[in-house]
């Protein structure tokens, strides 16, 4: 008897995975540039943080701890689980040559933070774009903190993916106003076309996310991104996914790694830190802004989350 065909997984549906790229805020943590001449490695170590390699010239092998080796090429964009190191090599054209390893500092874990490593004297063989980066829906949601293995795709010179991260890079060491900022949207353009790329080909790293893997739930989370404001109660969310109480609270759980009331909670301030650091609107408004009709409540919650009261949130916003 023949085996059964496996049925895949179902995904998140077009319309849920647009709200949810849409409401994706990215936060720049450093970027670099990394020269490597022929005959050297070059080391960098791991970081708390999910890393984005993009190779604008030349050729390699990226050997990334605890995964297989990556042939490079140019216009190879990568993203790097958290906490793991790597070795950017340029074999020696003369073949039985030792590479000479040259360690790369650590990555500073600061917004705007900027390095240059270079490996070899003699004229770079490979360039590459490295940083680390946040993409968060809320305080504790982090789209790529549970990846464990690398994404890998390969684009064009079309994609134009080089313009967008040399643009980033630039903005950081300009210095400019806004420059965190800038850098965020232009790397978050880099993530959509590496989502956009995975629909088209049919990747299936989109769904070692366990968020990206429950279509029900991502249908869900997506709500309440888009409408942190609204009356949201465990009832009404396992009745918008169509699942028992029961069975939502474990779904969303082991997808999020939260329960669903935290994980509004985190939005809801998220929103509210918002609303503090660019507005003047009363602590009373933006409770009401945020879901919270009362005050006290709000306040709670939002030195839970931010570990100081909203009111020395603004203070502090306003003479950074």
């Amino acid at each position: 008897m023949p085996a059964a065909t496996p049925i895949p997984s179902p995904r998140v549906s077009p319309v849920d995975l647009n709200e949810l790229i849409t409401l994706l805020e990215i936060r720049v943590l450093g970027l670099s540039e990394c020269l490597v001449s022929q005959g050297f490695v070059l080391e960098l170590d791991g970081n708390d943080a999910p890393g984005i390699h993009y190779i604008l010239s030349g050729e390699g092998l990226l050997h990334i701890d605890g995964a297989e080796t990556v042939p490079l090429a140019p216009h190879t964009l990568l993203i790097v689980p958290p906490r793991h190191p790597l070795k950017l090599e340029v074999p020696a054209a003369k073949a039985g040559i030792a590479p000479i390893v040259v360690p790369g500092r650590e990555h500073k874990q600061v917004v705007d933070s900027i390095n240059r490593f270079r490996a070899g004297t003699s004229e770079p063989m490979t360039v590459m774009i490295c940083g680390y980066f946040n993409a968060a829906f809320g305080a504790s949601i982090n789209l790529f903190e549970t990846l464990s293995t690398p994404i890998v795709e390969q684009f064009d010179a079309s994609d134009r993916l080089d313009v967008y991260l040399r643009t980033a890079f630039d903005e950081l060491v300009a210095q400019e106003i806004g420059a965190g900022a800038m850098s965020g949207a232009l790397l978050k353009q880099v993530i959509v076309a590496l989502v956009r790329r995975s629909l088209k080909t049919n990747a299936l790293w989109l769904e070692r996310f366990a968020l990206l893997g429950d279509p029900q739930i991502a249908r869900v989370f997506a709500d309440m991104v888009a409408r942190p404001a609204a009356p949201h109660s465990v009832a009404s969310l396992a009745d918008a996914a169509f699942l028992s109480r029961s069975a939502f609270m474990a779904r969303f759980s082991a997808a999020l790694g939260h329960s669903p009331m935290q994980v509004l909670r985190d939005i809801r301030m998220r929103q509210a830190a918002a609303q503090l650091r660019t507005g003047d609107l009363s602590l009373d408004q933006v409770a009401r802004n945020v879901g919270y009709a009362s005050r006290g409540t709000f306040v709670r919650a939002f030195r839970e989350v931010f570990g100081t009261g909203p009111a020395g949130y603004r203070s502090d916003a306003e003479h950074a």
